[in-house]
């Protein structure tokens, strides 16, 4: 069993920052990619950023310049700092990892349960 907890949501102002992160922990032997993803009422879930494990970072066009990923592989740990924040950032955040089990030793995608992040205008 592999569990994703995202933390560091909340409700903020636009133009103002927040910094998002997710801990993967259980039966983890190693993180390919992973990623952030959210979903507005009454839209479809859509990619945020990912980043490998060698730390190669790609952004959706809504949030280049705006929105960093980072990662600390050792922590098994993904961050997102977003900056700028506008009131259309407002969603659910999602964290997605592929994980290598250490029990099957079979890679896998582990999604989060989400934290809210609420933009005020």
């Amino acid at each position: 069993q592999v569990q994703l907890v995202e933390s560091g949501g909340g409700l903020v102002q636009a133009g103002g920052s927040l910094r998002l992160s997710c801990v993967a922990s259980g039966s983890v032997f190693s993180i390919n990619t992973m990623g952030w993803y959210r979903q507005a009422p009454g839209k479809q879930r859509e990619l945020v950023a990912t980043i490998t494990r060698a730390g190669i970072a790609g952004y959706a066009d809504s949030a280049e310049g705006r929105f960093t990923i980072s990662r600390d592989n050792a922590k098994n740990t993904v961050y997102l700092q977003m900056n700028s924040l506008k009131s259309e950032d407002t969603a659910v955040y999602y964290c997605k990892a592929n994980v290598l089990t250490s029990v099957t030793l079979r890679l896998w995608d582990y999604w989060g349960l989400g934290t809210q992040v609420t933009v005020s205008s």
